[in-house]
């Protein structure tokens, strides 16, 4: 689509313009550039980004910025990638020596954040259906009973069981010995499927008892767990292409206490190869539309289980922060097959 000096003219453009965020005029590209082009020829090119949609000239300067396609071309066609400092990959390599996965995931988020200075953000494996490794019923008073839940990675929840009436600890033991011989391992909602079958050899006053635990089971197991986990948020504030903007700013953080929406990004991240970026309103979502998505999907024992990622301002350093998420995303899919 571009000639030759066409894309080193977009491409220092660009660079420029990431590095100081002032727009660009025909002899600041001549200087950059290291092409021996008459001005006039340099606005004529330009002329031509412009009609093809690369660049645009704001209002208050003569000068040009690049377009958000102007930006996926650069990322697309143009960008050169820089290496990580030896000690950048030093402090990298430190940090995934924890030894508990949710330790990893906060050390990726955290050293993302960092090393860009935007936020860093991990989705969090997409986890099995909630299943128990234990279950054990306590009466609390007459029609309260505690539900302790000990699920097969060792955690523990509690929840509180309303029921209409009183069970002894016979009762309540004869239920815990029944889910724990028979089920215990299998997620909730197998057992569910099966449970009016099997559950018949028992009184219909213990169908309930167990009914409403794994009703409760499910949902404490299913709400227990963050769908990622993100850092520096913060550090977009000092960002001057969005601190100007605060309502865009509030809602940034809106979209980051939802969750749901960004989760879609990092959900379709997991099926790319290597690293995704979205641009500006790429993403679908209309908060990001001044904003960039890079992003790179982890693995544990060769299976895509989560994404990593970094969000800030489309004027980002991208041939910085591709090889950042590239690498972290690496490091985190080998500590974490480590475990």
């Amino acid at each position: 689509m571009l000639d030759r000096r066409a894309q080193i003219l977009l491409k220092t453009l660009v660079e420029r313009y990431i590095a100081e965020g002032e727009p660009l005029g025909s002899r600041a590209l001549s200087r950059y550039s290291g092409l021996d082009l008459s001005a006039a020829t340099i606005r004529n090119v330009m002329a031509d980004l412009e009609e093809l949609g690369f660049i645009a000239s704001p209002h208050t300067s003569a000068g040009r910025v690049p377009t958000q396609r102007g930006y996926r071309f650069f990322v697309d066609t143009l960008v050169t990638t820089k290496p990580l400092e030896r000690s950048e990959i030093n402090q990298l390599e430190g940090s995934f020596s924890a030894s508990q996965p949710e330790k990893l995931l906060t050390s990726a988020s955290q050293l993302l954040s960092e090393l860009t200075h935007f936020a860093g953000v991990v989705a969090t494996p997409r986890r099995r259906p909630p299943a128990f490794r234990h279950i054990e019923f306590l009466s609390l008073s007459e029609k309260r009973i505690l539900l302790i839940i000990v699920t097969p990675e060792g955690g523990v929840q509690n929840r509180i069981l309303l029921t209409d009436k009183t069970y002894s600890a016979s009762d309540l033991a004869i239920a815990a010995n029944f889910l724990n011989q028979n089920y215990a391992g299998l997620a909730f909602e197998t057992i569910r499927r099966r449970i009016q079958d099997e559950l018949r050899q028992l009184r219909a006053d213990m169908m309930q008892l167990m009914s409403a635990a794994l009703d409760a089971g499910d949902r404490a197991l299913s709400e227990s767990g963050e769908p990622y986990v993100i850092s520096g948020e913060r550090n977009l504030l000092d960002s001057d292409d969005l601190a100007s903007n605060m309502n865009r700013l509030r809602e940034l953080f809106e979209l980051f206490e939802k969750k749901t929406l960004l989760m879609t990004i990092l959900d379709s991240s997991m099926r790319a190869h290597g690293v995704r970026l979205f641009i500006g309103d790429e993403s679908g979502i209309a908060t990001l539309d001044e904003c960039s998505v890079v992003t790179a999907p982890y693995e544990v024992n060769g299976q895509v289980v989560g994404t990593v990622g970094v969000i800030g301002p489309t004027r980002m350093a991208y041939e910085r922060v591709i090889p950042i998420v590239d690498i972290t995303a690496k490091l985190l899919s080998s500590a974490l097959s480590q475990q």
